[in-house]
C-alpha cells in the first residue's frame, strides 16, 4: 500500500492552484512529490510542478472546504458556479476578475499537460472535474448561473455517465448558446429531451480529438 503523503508535503498539495495544480515548496519537497508521482516538473521554463492526477486525487481525498460550494475563500480558493449554490459569491467587477484569471490558468494547463500542448480541447484535470470545468467555461463566456432559488440561468449537473455532464437552462435560446460555447471550448455537446417533463437539456463531454 502506497504510504501517505508526510504533514508537510500534504500542506504543499493542498496549497496548490485549484485550477492549474501548480504547487510551491521547497526544492526538497517538490522533489520528494515527484520522486512519489504525486507532481511532475514541467519541462519547459520556468520549470514550475503541477500536481499529477495521483496528487489531484489526494487533495481532493478530503471533504472540500466551504470555498467549493462556489464562493472565493480568504485563502483564494475558486470555484466556478454550477448554478444553484447556496452561499454564491458576489457578482461584480471582482468575480469577473477572478473567473478571468482561472480561464486563462486553465488555458495554460492545456498548453502544458496536453501532449502536444493543445489549448482547444481539455485537459487530465478538467476529465477528472467534469462539472466544475464545464462550469468555468460557461461562466468565463458570460452566461448566468442559476440563483438558489431562481428558475432562470444554467445549472451544471453530474451524471451516471462516466465523462458526462448535463447543463440545464429553462430558455431554448439561452440553453443552444450554451452549447456553442462548449462547442468552442473543446467540449462534445449533445441536446436531449427529459421524458417525463419534456425539458430541453444539455450533455456535454470533454473532447479528446
Amino acid at each position: 500500500m502506497t504510504r501517505p503523503p508526510t504533514a508537510a508535503q500534504r500542506r504543499v498539495i493542498d496549497a496548490a492552484d485549484p485550477v492549474t495544480g501548480r504547487v510551491r515548496g521547497t526544492e526538497a519537497q517538490l522533489a520528494a512529490l515527484v520522486k512519489r508521482g504525486l507532481a511532475f516538473r514541467h519541462p519547459r521554463p520556468p520549470h514550475a510542478h503541477f500536481l499529477t492526477p495521483a496528487g489531484h486525487r489526494i487533495r481532493d481525498a478530503e471533504p472540500a472546504p466551504p470555498a467549493e460550494s462556489g464562493a472565493p475563500a480568504a485563502g483564494g480558493v475558486f470555484a466556478a458556479r454550477i448554478g444553484g449554490e447556496e452561499d454564491a459569491p458576489v457578482p461584480g467587477p471582482a468575480r469577473v476578475r477572478e473567473v478571468h484569471s482561472a480561464w486563462q490558468g486553465l488555458l495554460e494547463l492545456r498548453r502544458m499537460t496536453n501532449a502536444d500542448g493543445a489549448v482547444d480541447r481539455p485537459c487530465a484535470w478538467e476529465r477528472t472535474h467534469l462539472v466544475r470545468a464545464a462550469a468555468l467555461a460557461l461562466e468565463a463566456a458570460g452566461h448566468r448561473p442559476a440563483e438558489r432559488d431562481s428558475e432562470e440561468g444554467y445549472r451544471v449537473r453530474a451524471t451516471l455517465q462516466p465523462e458526462a455532464v448535463s447543463v440545464h437552462e429553462p430558455d431554448g435560446e439561452r440553453l443552444r448558446a450554451c452549447a456553442t460555447t462548449l462547442e468552442e471550448a473543446g467540449w462534445q455537446v449533445g441536446e436531449h429531451t427529459e421524458p417525463r417533463t419534456r425539458a430541453r437539456h444539455l450533455l456535454a463531454s470533454p473532447r479528446r480529438a
